[in-house]
């Protein structure tokens, strides 16, 4: 009961503030419930920019906080808790994207959105893990340079013509999901097709029926007529999952797939991010409008 009362008291303050609150897929199921809009990363910062509401409260981690102020500058963005970081976000820097640029001066630097709003100004272009072959496909160089998962980075080369000089970093919690912990669960539902991220390692990609983003999988399940669905994500996911389709079954493998810096944010954040309006994300010129333009650049190629 009382976290009821806490929800609605918060649902007043956003009123007040005329805030809009912002949740990815990945994070506590409560939050996702007390969210206005779910989603993943870059279509969240959409939404911010599309939205009339003066305020983004962006339950998420920083470099998705940075992307909302990179694309409405204009707005206030809450990141309700300042500790919620991303550790693949933090394996590259504007100096590193630099050194690559002058070991391979042909190459286009495309940059993943898990990244910082500094790689992303570094960088000449953005991808997703839904469009990312798109993207590199949409490319006259003839190089490039992808940045900072290795996993997608390996995943793009391995369905592009061009030649990819991939960065080694990844996302720990999909890097680590052992192969033979998704074999396993295979053997144990052999008629539920395997949905995995393109930031799992080939050996976990090499067994999915299809690889998605999280919006990616949130869309393929709805139409699939399959009952039961292996799940190699996030395990924040489930709680979309099941929202939308109540009668189907979702299965994780026997590995804890849990990002703890998603797993940050809390009632009491959100609260008192819309009391204090702090802790605010701001993107300084001129690497605001860089980065803005690698997103921008991205989000004009057309849809598959």
């Amino acid at each position: 009961m009382e976290q009821q009362h806490q929800i609605d008291r918060i649902r007043q303050l956003a009123r007040q503030r005329d805030a809009l609150i912002l949740a990815h897929n990945y994070q506590p199921e409560v939050i996702q419930q007390l969210a206005d809009i779910t989603g993943d990363s870059l279509a969240l910062s959409l939404e911010a920019a599309r939205t009339s509401k003066p305020v983004i409260v962006f339950c998420g981690v920083h470099f998705m906080a940075e992307s909302a102020a990179v694309l409405a500058p204009q707005k206030l963005v809450l990141l309700p808790n300042a500790q919620a970081g991303c550790p693949m976000a933090d394996m590259i820097t504007p100096e590193d994207v630099a050194r690559l640029r002058a070991e391979h001066p042909t190459a286009a630097v495309v940059a993943y959105v898990n990244t910082s709003a500094a790689t992303k100004a570094a960088s000449d272009i953005c991808c997703t893990s839904a469009n990312a072959v798109t993207v590199v496909n949409s490319l006259s160089e003839k190089e490039v340079i992808l940045i900072p998962d290795r996993n997608l980075g390996r995943y793009i080369a391995s369905r592009v013509d061009k030649i990819c000089h991939i960065w080694d970093g990844c996302c720990p919690v999909h890097d680590e999901l052992p192969a033979q912990a998704l074999a396993a669960v295979k053997r144990q539902y052999p008629q539920a097709p395997v949905l995995a991220h393109p930031e799992c390692t080939p050996s976990v990609l090499a067994q999915a029926d299809a690889i998605l983003s999280t919006g990616g999988m949130l869309q393929h399940v709805r139409t699939a007529a399959e009952q039961q669905f292996i799940i190699a994500t996030e395990r924040g996911i489930a709680v979309q999952l099941q929202k939308d389709n109540p009668a189907k079954e979702f299965i994780f493998p026997d590995y804890p797939f849990i990002c703890e810096d998603m797993k940050r944010t809390s009632l009491d954040d959100v609260e008192r991010c819309l009391q204090l309006l702090q802790p605010r994300i701001r993107v300084a010129e001129p690497v605001c409008s860089a980065a803005r333009r690698a997103l921008e650049r991205m989000l004009a190629i057309p849809r598959d």
